[in-house]
């Protein structure tokens, strides 16, 4: 999959690099319609289109001509009323006219009908004939019928115009015809349901999700019923309470193979983060072939979903849009134009995907892939460890029931496949497959998909109208501004036409290319170069197309573009009269020589022969005409004078080194190698057939092939002559096979084959294969090589009877990427690579394969080093120096594997023991040697980062010196793989120190083992610094494997079951390679086998309970170890961490308080402080803090004027006591309501907090009133009433100054204590849990080995000094920028910090390298499928290093501050991953007992931070001289004036009375939100732990003594000891505050003044009054009829004035609206 994806973005990134100016696309014909369409169906046989759209039916020709058209709406009609067609169907409700909505339009050929269903009437659908869209099919249901109609037979698709529905014909193997419906559930809680509180759903019983129906018409009593026997249904349908988290949108359905497939989105999702896919693919089996009707299956039988997901790095586009399967070739080469081209078809899928932002993109899915992920999820559903990857959908009502779980049977292929009705169904498998996007596009809405020529062609449509092919990003108008559908057709009759809804588009417009070479550049699939036409072309449009070179399409090189050679390159005028043409179309042109032998010998009359001879054409004399003609046919005689003919001369002094003719027959030849040689030659001797006598001609002899007798002879003593020789006579072949390329030396030997060799050069073929004879290697008549590929030609043809062979060849090459370096060893596959006398296998065209070995079949090379990376270079396989084959392939260098460690580092001499090799991409090895000193041993590449070696075996010849290890990859030494390993050259040297072997032993030299018991051994290990795991051990008694535990170099083997019959013979142990005997066994005696009853069981008993100690020893012994090692570090970091702790802690840091108003909007209004609006807190404004009044000018001073009247009647005690009383009466005034309104009276009367203080304290006495007469020690303990709230925020006002004087600092140094030791130990970077902390249920209960790191940090561009910051090698990348960010931003708010995602950190690992590190990057680990954080150690930064960390550009330093918040699911604590080896289920077993031995550390952090809270609860219960808190006299002093005008004396109710109106109202509520005070973060576990100081503040107020025990939770427990302490303060603080001078009330309103001027003009009062002014409208009633009922409020007519408010505020704001 990953190669198919590899392979099409490739080609698709390389195609939109190349535009073509032309369009390769024509829009054929377009048909229009008034109202928008839904659906089209192309008929396959006459090729009609079926065009459906709202309200009408169309038939039109496969040209878009309109036949026929219908109407099928608007019709009456309403959602909630049943359908007309139902017999008895009545309806109460009003029907209205309604648009009805095409759903559904698909044909059945085999019924000739076409299924038409629509929006109205429920989702009814209709059967209308083929041919005639116009005309009933089937009437359905029958007016004059007794069979039963159900609502289900006749709902069936969507009921709404936004609602998805797709349906699909189905073929049984039983010849019946069904429908498959998937629709969108539109009934009650969806939005589509109609919003009128009616419960009456019509569509959860009838109208399932899912469903496959019957189809066959000859059965309307069945029609469209989804049953397959009476007690079950064939429907997928949701139950109605999961109706929510199933909102299902389908896309498409449709058949692939022997499966249904149906593709959809969960739309329920859609709010969920944009990483999350909500695109779904279910599988539905198509019914099988038994005849038996009872082996029918359930649709959810074998229904299994599956999510798609279409991803580039973080972004995930989640919604599907248009989907379309195809096949297609994975050939990615061009093949010449003789050779047949082989491809390899995949099935695959097409998916357009989306997102918010209306980004698309296209995805592709390997049908194998989906196919292998539902078979292996059938099967994990019963294996253990296995089960959590697949679930059942248990929200479908038709299910299985019970989850997956391991089970022992064994799948045959059809239940993997397509399940059965025992096993567990319908599934869903839980990780989506994923793809990366091949092409990325704006608003793509539609995809079709079409293979041409070997070639995969993309059509896309958009919502903008616009039509692409993505081959080259072509793009094509086809209905601007309107969306195209998602569904696209071919024309079933000839798919060079697409129906995109109304329009027909010719795919490809070829004739725009007037050449060849622009018909082949343009790279059009559709589109090649007709020969013999002489025009480019569609390849149906080239006549005999299919033949070699007639058409030459997409692939093949532009030299096979038509050309002409001329043979022979001269023609004679006197018998030609030349023209190239086919249909009056001349298709080849050139240069052509005419000449005319008889005019060129009458240039010069008097020697007329001399001048014929002495041309450069072939001209001969003839004697007897005199005359110069062009073949011996044109002279009467036959007799002619040749060129090869010269004079003899007997003067040696005549120049020789030419040529004399002589026009007469007499002719001699002297050798001009030699003048002063003459040749005397016998025409008889040599010349065997007649090829070779006339061959001699050339030589000048004069010699002729006499007829009679069939010999050579003078020409003069021939009676007759025999001028044509006999047909050419072939006795042998050497070699028999060729490639097809040519370029095969080919030996022809025989007879008669030419007199010379321009007899031949053009007359030898294979087959009609010609081939070019090498004229060096020319015997006359006997043989010739030639170059290539056996007819001969001289006049006549000659054939060979043996046969020369064109042997095509396959070559496919694996593996087909390797490192830089070179050295993999590559299989080139093949058929036929034996061929030909000569072959090379070329690397990037300069470099050969070296090592070459071939076979018929496979030919193996080693390849050469290459200099670059990341490049896939073109491995060409040549025979005979010829081009490469057709099917050459590419090979990835990659960048060389790596090794970063070798673990562990020691090892006996003896050898064998495992070495952990880790480091990065291992998978491009093939062979990985690991050498000591010249000793070495072949590896296991366990996966792209493990290698696991066996160490070799060493002998020591020094102590204390490591022996070297040299590793060799591919057969190259790993150092010489770098160019230049530099400054990092100690890098790549590992060395292993090796020790002795290890030594065992046991007490017991002999095994004593009673028959039918289990044995139990201790063996004891001599110690050594080897370390060996547990794992390493290996014990065998006999041929028995032991369970192991080893425990303080203790092995402890037990063996549960050993085999009675057996003799133990010995005891022998593996700790590596070698067996060391450590005991043998002796066969149990008869001291045990008393034939006493009684002595049985005491023997039995004793062995027995010998067994259990033993066992009991060994857990109490692993105990013991681990408690001692935890208790030992607690008792360390107790004693250490609080003095370091108070040595770090910089009290110098400024202390962050926010302002005044922002601390009361936060604790009046607490959603304020909700985290999302802490992120924003400065950018965003609360209204109440807006100094302006946000409302219409023209109404302002009217709305003004209604808002000071208001404000008026809130200041009458009278009226505003009745108002809170009238609106607390009411039942829907919620305490949301109560706190608000209480919190608005609070900012409204701020200014006159005296005024305020008299309001709550009636209230008060009210609320105390009814309190006492039920249970007095419950009052204000819960926030129920508005006066409680006004209690609230009247302790925030008053104690806000003592808040910041006092108690802000020693709070403020306890969060920061609290958060430096969290962050001093581990902490897991996704749940938050961390080593230290004050909560159980944030207790990481791991032992990670954390290391603290300093590293020097910069922060660039921020005018910074640099620092040292203190991190845990474990931490994170976002942890440790948290961490710099806090030591660089310590003095400043919180909220002007930047976030972590806004910061870059970049490491300078050397004075050239440096990296920038992130939580996840191409080289985090993967484990279990999911991706680890990086961290510090993962990247290897040591301690001291230097760092720089700089602002991205998108930051552009405004305030707003959040959390950072991971989008993967990832493990819990980042560490590095393969620290955290497969260990052995023993070993795991051990590390996890008695997890709660971790609980120490709640008392080593408890310890830390005691001082801190100490000092902050000591600062709580002070009372400062200088400042005394006035408000707390004040108002206990109140609480008992009550409790003594009531008789309460009890001094426990006063106690409570205190505490729950300061301490628990005020004091923990600041405790838990220290964000209402301190512009600081407050994350998840700080305010776990602050819930524990909170608890124990609650604790230490409360009278009840608690009763604690073990069982008892921990948050308790921790501060058990301190409660009865602090409690004693408290209890101080309340007599104090008891003996403090009572405040009179002028004191008491001299204070309140004071503070409500010190903060006055804060807030915006008007504002609060508006919002008051909304409660009293909305209970305008019953705040009238208070007041009516009231004596002194109708005393004073306040029920007229507030009259008159409601009647200005109302008029203002309808004139306000008017005039608006």
């Amino acid at each position: 999959m990953q190669f198919l994806q590899r392979s099409l973005s490739l080609a698709v990134s390389w195609l939109l690099a190349m535009l073509y100016p032309g369009l390769p696309m024509e829009l054929h014909q377009k048909y229009r319609t008034a109202q928008p369409t839904n659906n089209f169906a192309v008929d396959p046989v006459d090729g009609r289109v079926y065009l459906a759209a709202v309200n009408r039916l169309y038939q039109l020709h496969w040209d878009l001509s309109e036949e026929l058209r219908t109407i099928t709406g608007p019709v009456e009609d309403n959602v909630l009323c049943h359908a007309p067609q139902l017999p008895e169907a009545t309806c109460d409700r009003l029907k209205v006219m309604m648009d009805n909505h095409n759903k559904i339009l698909q044909l059945d050929r085999g019924q000739d009908i076409i299924v038409v269903c629509g929006s109205v009437y429920q989702g009814f659908c209709e059967l209308r004939r083929v041919g005639n869209i116009s005309e009933i099919a089937v009437e359905f249901p029958p007016h004059k019928s007794s069979d039963i109609v159900f609502p289900s037979m006749l709902y069936i698709a969507a009921n709404d115009p936004n609602a998805s529905t797709v349906g699909l014909i189905l073929k049984t193997s039983r010849g019946g015809t069904k429908l498959l419906v998937a629709a969108t559930y539109t009934g009650l809680g969806t939005r589509f349901f109609p919003k009128n509180n009616s419960k009456e759903d019509l569509r959860f019983e009838n109208t399932p999700e899912i469903a496959i129906r019957s189809l066959d018409i000859s059965q309307l009593n069945r029609l469209f019923t989804y049953d397959i026997n009476p007690s079950e249904d064939n429907v997928f349908k949701i139950k109605i309470e999961a109706k929510a988290r199933n909102r299902l949108s389908f896309v498409h359905a449709f058949i692939q193979k022997a499966y249904t497939y149906v593709a959809m989105n969960n739309d329920a999702n859609s709010g969920n983060k944009e990483s999350h896919p909500n695109s779904i693919l279910a599988r539905i089996c198509l019914d099988n072939k038994s005849k038996s009707l009872s082996e029918t299956k359930k649709l959810t039988e074998s229904y299994i979903q599956v999510g798609l997901q279409c991803s580039v790095e973080e972004r995930v586009f989640n919604r599907l849009v248009s989907v379309f399967p195809a096949q297609i070739s994975l050939q990615a080469k061009p093949v010449p134009a003789r050779a047949q081209p082989h491809t390899e078809l995949q099935e695959v899928l097409f998916g357009v995907f989306e997102r918010s932002d209306k980004h698309t993109a296209l995805c592709v899915f390997s049908f194998s892939d989906i196919e292998q992920r539902i078979r292996e999820a059938r099967r994990n559903c019963f294996k253990e460890f296995k089960t959590e990857e697949v679930t059942v959908l248990d929200s479908v009502i038709q299910g299985s029931g019970p989850a997956c779980k391991a089970k022992n049977i064994t799948l045959q292929n059809t239940q993997l496949d397509c399940g059965a009705a025992h096993l567990q169904h319908p599934l869903s498998i839980k990780t989506p497959i994923k793809a990366t996007p091949i092409f990325v596009y704006t608003g793509l809405t539609s995809v079709a998909v079409l293979s041409v020529n070997n070639h995969t062609v993309v059509f896309l449509g958009t919502a903008s109208g616009w039509m692409l092919k993505v081959q080259f990003l072509y793009f094509l108008t086809l209905s601007p501004g309107e969306s195209i559908h998602h569904i696209m057709q071919f024309d079933p009759q000839d798919s060079n036409y697409l129906y995109v809804m109304m329009s027909r588009v010719k795919v490809a417009t070829c004739d725009q290319y007037k050449s060849c070479t622009e018909c082949l550049v343009a790279e059009d699939a559709h589109c090649g170069w007709c020969t013999l036409e002489s025009r480019c072309s569609l390849q149906k449009d080239c006549v005999d197309s299919n033949y070699p070179l007639y058409w030459t399409g997409l692939g093949s090189r532009l030299d096979q573009c038509p050309n002409m050679t001329i043979v022979p390159p001269e023609i004679n005028l006197a018998h030609s009269n030349p023209s190239v043409q086919v249909d009056n179309r001349t298709i080849v042109w050139g240069s052509l020589t005419i000449y005319d032998c008889e005019r060129t010998g009458q240039v010069h009359a008097k020697t007329a022969c001399a001048s014929c001879l002495g041309t450069k054409w072939r001209c001969s004399w003839c004697v007897s005409d005199h005359k110069c003609v062009s073949s011996k046919d044109d002279c009467g005689d036959g007799l002619t004078a040749g060129l090869a003919t010269v004079r003899l001369h007997t003067d040696p002094i005549a120049p020789m080194h030419q040529t004399h003719k002589l026009c007469s027959y007499l002719q001699v030849v002297r050798k001009q190698e030699d003048p002063k040689m003459l040749e005397v030659y016998n025409c008889a001797l040599g010349s065997t057939d007649c090829s070779q006598c006339w061959g001699r001609e050339d030589q000048g002899h004069l010699c002729a092939w006499c007829e009679s007798g069939l010999s050579c002879k003078l020409r003069s003593e021939c009676r007759q002559v025999k001028e044509t020789c006999a047909p050419p006579m072939i006795t042998r072949i050497e070699p028999l096979t060729g490639p097809v390329d040519g370029g095969t030396l080919l030996t022809i030997k025989g007879s008669n084959l030419g007199r010379r060799f321009s007899d031949i050069k053009e007359g030898v073929s294979i087959g009609e294969v010609q081939c070019i004879p090498l004229e060096k290697s020319y015997v006359v008549s006997e043989d010739s090589v030639l170059q290539g590929v056996v007819t001969v030609t001289v006049g006549k043809a000659g054939t060979s009877k043996e046969i020369f062979s064109f042997l095509v060849r396959h070559t496919f090459m694996s593996p087909d990427r390797g490192p830089k370096a070179g050295g993999t060893k590559v299989l080139i596959s093949g058929q036929n690579l034996d061929i030909g006398s000569s072959i090379r296998v070329v690397v990037n065209g300069t470099q050969d394969c070296r090592d070459l070995i071939r076979t018929q079949n496979n030919i193996t090379c080693v390849m050469p080093a290459f200099n670059r990376t990341e490049v896939a270079v073109p491995v060409c396989v040549r025979f005979e120096r010829k081009d490469c084959v057709h099917n050459s392939t590419t090979f990835q260098y990659m960048e060389n594997p790596t090794i970063d460690s070798i673990n562990p580092n020691t090892s006996y001499i003896s050898g064998g023991r495992r070495i952990t090799v880790k480091g990065h991409r291992f998978s491009l090895a093939q062979k990985v040697t690991m050498v000591v000193q010249s000793l070495g041993k072949t590896c296991t590449v366990e996966n792209d980062t493990v290698i696991i070696c066996p160490s070799p075996a060493y002998s020591i010849t020094k102590k204390g010196q490591p022996a070297s290890v040299s590793f060799y990859i591919n057969q190259i030494d790993y150092v010489d793989m770098e160019d230049s390993p530099g400054d990092n050259a100690a890098h790549y040297k590992f060395t292993l120190d090796y020790r002795s072997d290890p030594h065992f032993s046991r007490k017991d030299k002999f095994i004593k083992h009673h028959q039918g018991e289990p044995l139990t051994l201790v063996i004891e290990k001599t110690a050594d610094i080897l370390n060996l795991a547990p794992e390493e051990y290996e014990v065998m008694v006999g041929p028995f494997l032991c369970e192991i535990y080893v425990v303080k170099e203790k092995i402890h083997c037990t063996i549960n079951r050993l085999n009675t019959s057996s003799i133990v013979e010995s005891l022998t142990l593996l700790w590596a390679k070698p067996w060391q005997p450590i005991a043998h066994g002796r066969v149990p005696d008869a001291s045990c086998s008393s034939r006493l009853l009684s002595l049985v069981v005491f023997c039995t008993k004793s062995r027995r309970a010998e067994r259990y100690r033993q066992k009991t020893l060994l857990q109490m012994e692993e105990m013991e170890a681990q408690i001692r090692d935890e208790i030992r570090k607690g008792f360390a970091e107790l004693q250490t961490d609080m003095t370091d702790l108070t040595k770090e802690l910089n009290r110098s840091q400024g202390i962050p308080f926010l302002e005044y108003k922002h601390f009361v909007i936060r604790t009046f209004f607490p959603k304020v402080s909700d985290r999302q609006q802490q992120q924003q807190q400065l950018a965003f404004t609360h209204p109440l803090l807006l100094n302006d009044w946000n409302i219409p000018e023209n109404c302002r001073h009217n709305m003004e004027e209604g808002i000071s009247m208001f404000s008026t009647l809130l200041n009458n005690k009278h009226f505003l006591v009745t108002f809170v009383h009238a609106l607390e009466q009411q039942k829907d005034f919620a305490v949301r309501d109560r706190c608000k309104l209480a919190s608005l009276l609070t900012i409204a009367l701020h200014g006159k907090l005296e005024y305020y203080t008299s309001i709550m304290k009636d209230l008060l006495v009210d609320l105390i009133d009814a309190s006492a007469s039920k249970n007095p020690k419950l009052m204000l303990r819960r926030t129920e009433s508005v006066v409680e709230k006004m209690l609230t925020n009247w302790m925030s006002i008053c104690m806000y100054r003592f808040l910041k004087e006092t108690v802000g600092e020693p709070f403020f140094l306890l969060l920061c204590a609290m958060k430096q030791q969290i962050n001093k130990g581990s902490v897991d970077a996704i749940t938050g849990k961390a080593r230290y902390t004050l909560n159980e249920e944030w207790l990481l209960r791991e032992n990670i080995e954390a290391k603290p790191t300093n590293l020097n940090v910069s922060f660039q561009g921020c005018g910074m000094d640099s620092l040292t910051v203190r991190v845990m090698d474990s931490d994170a990348i976002s942890q440790v920028k948290e961490k710099m960010l806090e030591g660089f931003y310590k003095n400043v708010p919180y909220s002007q910090w930047p976030r972590v995602e806004d910061v870059d950190l970049e490491w300078f690992a050397s004075s050239t390298d440096s990296w920038i590190l992130r939580d996840l990057d191409n080289t985090s680990f993967n484990e279990d499928g999911r991706k680890k954080l990086n961290t510090i150690s993962h990247y290897k930064v040591h301690d001291g290093a230097s760092l720089a960390m700089s602002l991205k550009d998108k930051w552009d330093g405004t305030l707003g501050r959040g959390r950072y918040r991971l989008i993967s699911i990832l493990p819990g604590l980042p560490h590095d991953e393969m620290n955290d080896s497969k260990r052995s289920h023993k070993h795991s077993h051990q590390k996890k007992v008695l997890p709660e031995i971790y609980l120490t550390r709640l008392l080593s952090t408890k310890g830390t931070l005691q001082k801190f809270l100490d000092d902050l609860f000591r600062a709580i219960l002070s009372i400062p001289l200088e400042r005394p808190p006035y408000a707390v006299k004040y108002f206990f002093d109140f609480l008992e004036e009550q409790a003594e005008m009531r008789g309460i004396i009890d001094p426990d109710t006063l106690h409570i009375w205190k505490t729950n109106s300061l301490p628990l109202r005020f004091w923990v509520n600041i405790l838990k939100n220290p964000q209402f005070v301190f512009d600081v973060e407050k994350t998840d576990h700080m305010d776990a732990c602050l819930s524990v100081i909170a608890q124990a503040f609650i604790d230490a107020c409360s009278i009840s003594d608690l009763q604690l025990g073990k069982d008892s939770p921990t948050n308790k427990l921790l501060y058990a000891k301190e409660i009865p302490e602090y409690k004693k303060v408290v209890q101080r603080y309340y007599s104090d505050i008891q003996k403090m001078v009572t405040l009179s009330e002028q004191e008491m309103n001299a204070h309140l003044a004071e503070e409500s001027r010190a903060y006055r003009n804060e807030f915006n009062s008007n504002f609060a009054m508006a919002e008051i002014y909304e409660y009293a409208k909305r209970y305008r009633t019953q705040v009238m009829n208070a007041l009516e009922t009231n004596a002194m409020t109708q005393r004073t007519h306040l029920q007229h004035k507030f009259e008159q408010v409601i009647a200005l505020m109302e008029d203002n704001i309808y004139e306000c609206f008017s005039e608006a």
